[in-house]
């Protein structure tokens, strides 16, 4: 099979970081995203340095007990779901892996 780079083409914002907490990867959709921000020079940049005191505390107790983090945001033009995991290379903590999913405004959801 070829080097197929799936997450490149991913429509949704893939951000990367390490155990520190640095950017290490981006797919096309968050650098899109994170444009004004820097985008693509966001990697090797800090989280710490690219959020408030509030979400800081936050990274680092994700980052520390290897935890996620899934939350909904809104705005009148878009709704978001962030989902902020852990990731692991041969059985070892790696950093986090953030991906933003921008929502349709009428989202169906399904009861079960």
């Amino acid at each position: 099979m070829d080097n197929f780079n799936w997450i490149e083409s991913y429509p949704h914002c893939v951000t990367v970081s390490d155990t520190r907490g640095i950017i290490i990867a981006m797919n096309s959709a968050s650098r899109k995203n994170f444009k004004k921000y820097g985008g693509e020079k966001l990697i090797g940049a800090s989280l710490f340095d690219c959020h408030p005191e509030s979400a800081n505390t936050i990274i680092r107790n994700q980052l520390a007990g290897q935890a996620a983090n899934t939350y909904l945001t809104e705005s009148k033009e878009k709704k978001r779901l962030i989902s902020q995991v852990p990731w692991y290379r041969n059985n070892e903590f790696g950093g986090m892996v953030e991906t933003i999913i921008t929502l349709p405004q009428d989202l169906l959801v399904k009861k079960r």
